[in-house]
């Protein structure tokens, strides 16, 4: 169900950098800065269908992969907030899928 989904919504998987997969999901962190304003960085726009797709498939992965849960849990370790580091998982799959479709030949270690 994820794959089909991600697959019609966002069909430049596998064609893009990195950054840019995030973005079009929107969950790649924009920076608010002006001048020497540093503001904080917050996630907005992108394809919503896919991006709630990527939540689904975050919270699954936060309780049953174990790469994933670690990720996750040394987020939480760190004190970032729950939904932020649930965003970062959603970020790291869009992320991992586009340079697995980028390179058919690409194996993941567990």
């Amino acid at each position: 169900m994820i794959a089909s989904v991600l697959l019609a919504h966002v069909p430049e998987l596998g064609s893009i950098e990195r950054g840019e997969a995030a973005a079009l999901v929107g969950v790649a962190p924009l920076n608010h800065d002006s001048g020497p304003y540093r503001g904080q960085r917050h996630i907005r726009g992108g394809r919503s269908a896919p991006r709630a797709c990527l939540y689904m498939a975050a919270l699954v992965a936060v309780v049953h992969n174990p790469i994933l849960k670690a990720f996750y849990q040394g987020l939480r370790a760190k004190n970032k907030p729950a939904k932020v580091a649930l965003t970062a998982v959603m970020r790291k799959i869009i992320v991992l899928l586009n340079h697995m479709l980028k390179n058919p030949d690409f194996v993941l270690a567990s």
